[in-house]
């Protein structure tokens, strides 16, 4: 990254120093980009805009790493997970949401132990849950 730019200045309104001006300008002249320094923010709300999450800014190296990823669960609320409720959000992937009777038939457990995993991946914000009663199902934030 150029100085005096950081990573976290990408997610917001910031002035773009180029490395090659002379490209810069010929890239401009024949309409490849509008203007610099609006990259990152339209990357920023293309993702939201398709229910995917933020990508992820890295300056690994010298180089600066763009990730997109398909959801919003790190590696580190995956790793707070218990077998069964990893293996409900390989289905939930799959199938886009589940009720605890699902859940307690595929995973073979009770309903209440179904309820107890999918709340308490709602409270680690994993899942949302959508609906009322009997109509109550879950679906990936």
């Amino acid at each position: 990254m150029p100085n005096p730019l950081r990573v976290e200045d990408l997610k917001k309104k910031h002035d773009s120093i180029l490395r090659n001006p002379l490209i810069g300008k010929h890239f401009f002249l024949i309409k490849f980009i509008e203007q610099w320094g609006t990259g990152t923010n339209r990357i920023i709300k293309e993702c939201l805009k398709h229910d995917l999450p933020e990508p992820l800014f890295e300056e690994i190296a010298g180089n600066l790493v763009v990730t997109f990823r398909k959801y919003k669960i790190s590696e580190d609320i995956l790793e707070k997970l218990n077998e069964r409720q990893i293996k409900a959000i390989k289905y939930i992937k799959e199938n886009k949401q589940i009720t605890r009777k699902r859940y307690a038939f595929l995973l073979n457990c009770s309903v209440r132990t179904a309820f107890d995993d999918l709340q308490a991946m709602v409270d680690k914000k994993v899942l949302e849950r959508k609906g009322k009663g009997k109509y109550t199902y879950y679906e990936m934030v």
